[in-house]
Order: structure tokens, then sequence, then C-alpha cells
């Protein structure tokens, strides 16, 4: 892969006809400014992240995990362009000058896919198709449009979001640049090569969308499984790295510091995470800094050190991008970046994700969220999919009527009528998803 030729600002869906501009901002500021100002944007507000939402101290939601995601970004960006162009002369100005831009909007797009209730939604969701009363219908739907619902990805469906042609939207969608489209599919194969993990990057109704982009912009296909010759898979573009480091970055240090708000985690534990990235002499100095500025308030403090570790790892992993920039061109880097940096920062990092499994993602308050979120999708999914599979029925009618014209639910073809429920489900926050369960279920009324 060569840099020139990856880094595009043709939009996908307008590559022959081009709006009147009336200012002027680059095509990648355009991309973001559509997301920010974008519905499914806004909805991350209402949409848990890890904790409950919301509580009398404010924790971060999807919102507010994306808009850091992309501040991280955007210097992830900005810093390994400033260093490629010393390397590369000839990328100075030229488009390769706004990566920091594609990756900062790259990672607004990038959980704008995932259903209501957060991963426990997303396993409601398989769950429906692989264990439950949804299994009849792998005889009723093609092998990879199965493949796709039994392992439903917020990934896939954050692509499908940007790129699907939905009824009624002006334009056919969001019109996104093909490089920016690129940088948040992490997983850039189908569902039917996803293997035992079940992660991948597009559905079968956006692979020819995906793979029109990845030959726009010179991302090579991997050589296919001798046992599995029509499977699609393909290297990773390289912004995709960044994306995954600033969501990497964020969503573990800012949990840690949500965790000691929350009194899961005792100021001690906190600081020796997060001071934990430094050698001695660094934490003395921190330490001191804080002192010297009159810091006492202990949330205070751990605001300060979660800057200081944030900082240090976007350092880490801009330093890692440029030293392996050639594997990364070459699609033959594995894993992520974290993965990578540097040894003591790497040791922090494994540190702060095991305290986080053990004293964070299994404590009481987020396994009480999971529990009631799983319960309500797997109703929502239940009744809303017998609705699209049994048209006919008073009952199915009646829950159809609440479906918005952009979701193609009168289909004749039963996997559309499906896709539209999943597209519903998907597109709810956790307080319509429990109003909509509390209707089904008839345990609220509508106040008139």
């Amino acid at each position: 892969m060569n840099w020139q030729q990856l880094i595009s600002n043709k939009r996908l869906g307008q590559e022959i006809r081009h709006s009147e501009r009336h200012d002027d901002r680059s095509e990648f500021k355009r991309d973001y400014d559509r997301l920010i100002f974008s519905a499914p944007f806004r909805r991350l507000q209402n949409k848990t992240q890890v904790f409950p939402l919301p509580g009398s101290i404010f924790v971060h939601n999807r919102l507010t995990h994306s808009l850091e995601v992309s501040s991280v970004g955007r210097s992830l960006g900005d810093d390994v362009a400033h260093l490629l162009k010393k390397r590369h002369p000839e990328l100075t100005d030229t488009l390769f000058e706004e990566i920091g831009t594609i990756v900062s909007a790259a990672c607004l797009a990038h959980d704008m896919g995932n259903p209501p209730f957060g991963h426990s939604g997303e396993k409601a969701m398989q769950a429906y198709f692989k264990e439950g009363p949804g299994m009849y219908l792998r005889n009723h739907v093609s092998a990879r449009f199965w493949d796709d619902i039994t392992h439903f990805e917020g990934n896939a469906n954050a692509f499908r979001l940007l790129t699907h042609r939905f009824k009624g939207r002006r334009d056919g969608g969001f019109v996104m640049t093909y490089s920016m489209l690129a940088s948040i599919v992490k997983y850039p194969h189908s569902a039917s090569a996803a293997g035992e993990k079940g992660k991948f990057g597009f559905f079968t109704t956006e692979e020819p969308d995906f793979c029109r982009i990845a030959a726009e912009l010179g991302i090579p296909r991997k050589a296919p499984d001798s046992s599995h010759p029509n499977r699609i898979a393909y290297a990773r573009h390289p912004l995709v790295y960044l994306v995954e480091a600033a969501d990497d970055i964020c969503y573990e240090i800012m949990d840690i510091e949500d965790a000691h708000k929350l009194k899961l985690l005792s100021f001690e534990e906190t600081e020796q995470l997060l001071l934990g990235f430094f050698d001695e002499e660094t934490q003395a100095h921190i330490k001191q800094r804080v002192e010297d500025e009159g810091v006492t308030d202990e949330n205070e403090k751990v605001v300060y050190m979660r800057a200081c570790a944030i900082g240090k790892l976007e350092n880490e992993c801009v330093r890692t991008f440029v030293e392996h920039e050639d594997e990364i061109l070459a699609g033959t880097f594995e894993g992520s970046l974290i993965k990578h940096i540097a040894p003591l920062q790497r040791e922090a990092y494994k540190q702060c994700t095991a305290i986080s499994l053990s004293r964070i993602y299994n404590s009481k308050i987020v396994l009480d969220v999971e529990l009631s979120g799983y319960k309500i999708m797997e109703t929502l999914m239940q009744d809303l999919v017998e609705a699209a599979v049994h048209p006919e029925k008073f009952h199915s009618q009646q829950l159809i009527r609440r479906f918005s014209s952009q979701y193609d639910i009168q289909s004749d073809d039963l996997e559309t009528r499906i896709m539209a429920v999943l597209d519903y489900i998907t597109g709810m926050t956790d307080i319509y998803a429990l109003d909509i369960y509390q209707k089904i279920n008839g345990i609220s009324l509508p106040v008139l």
C-alpha cells in the first residue's frame, strides 16, 4: 500500500456528482461535521459505555467516550503525519497531512453501530439466533446471512450505518469519504471469514461497498483460505491502527477514572495503576507537580495522573506506528499498536486490563445493568423478529407500524425484513429500548 493512494477524498455514493461548496472546509472536515450533527451520533449520549446511565455521579457514556477517542485520535494522526513527512518529504502539501482529521472523524463513528446496553445487547442479539427462539430461521435464510446475524457485530453495523442506502435519506446516506470509511473497519473481512472470535467488518449486504473502497485505495486482498476460497478478507487500512489505539487508550484509562469516582477502586489503587506507566523518577516528578500546584482533591489528582498516562500512551503508539510503518503498509503487521509499545507501558496497560476485568466489568453495578439490558434486548428481538417473519398477524402489524419509514420492514424478502429489525433495534438508545420493552409487555402505558 502507498500513502498517496490510501488517502482519498472521493465520497462513496457521490463518485460522479459533486455537491456545491459554500466554504473552504476539506472533505475530511466535512466528514467530521456530518457525524457530529447526525442523529445516530447524538443518540450515543443515551447508550451505555460501561456503567449504568445516569447516576448521581456522572460517568462516561458512548457519546463522551467517542468524543474523547476522537480527541486522542486527532493527536495520534497529527503526530504520525508530522514524523512521516520528515521521512517522506513528497507527502508534504498532499492529503496525507489531513490524516489527523480522518482518524478523528473515524473515531467519532467507531461506536455508532453498537446496540443499546453495549456488549450485553450485542450478545442478546446473537443469542436469539444462535441458541434462542430464532434458531429455526437457519433453514429459511442463506448461509452467509446466517453467519451475519449469528455473529452480529457493532463494528460491521457501524459500516452499514454509514454506507447503506436507507429509504428516504438524502443522497442515500452519509456519503462519507473512502479513506474515512476504510479507517473504521477494524476487521476487514466478512462474517464467514471471522473464525471462532466472530469479529468481522461488514455484512454481506455491504460487502460490495467495502470491496469498491479497497480497490480504490489499493488495500490488498488476503490470499483465500484453501478450504474457503470464496471468503472475502483484506489487509487493514493503516489508519485503522490509530483509531484502534485511540479507543484502547481511552476505554482502559477512562474506565479506571470512572471506577475511582464510583469507589470501586481506592485512590491508592488508582494512583498505582496510573503512575505505573512511568519510571520511578517520572512518578516522583508527577507527584511533586500535583503538590506544587496545591491540588488536594483526590478526584482532581486522578484527573491529572490520567492525563499524564494518556499522553504517555499516545506518544508510545505514535512511536510504534512510525517504527513499523513498512510492515503496516505491507499488511503484515500483527496485533494492535498497544501490544507493541515499550515493555514498561505494555505491562502497566496489562495491569489496568486485569484490574478492569476483576474489579470493574464483573462488579455488581455493571452486572446488574448487563442482566437487565440482556432481558430487554432478548424480548425486543423475539417480538420484533417474529413480527417480521409473520407480518400477516394482527399483533405483528401493530409492531411494524412503530418502524420508521427508512427501515424496509415491508419488503417481500425475509432477509431484508430481518435486517430492518436489527437496524431498528440497534438505532435505539437504552432509554428508548426500555420504553418499548415496557409497552410491549404492558408494563407501562403512554401518558397523554
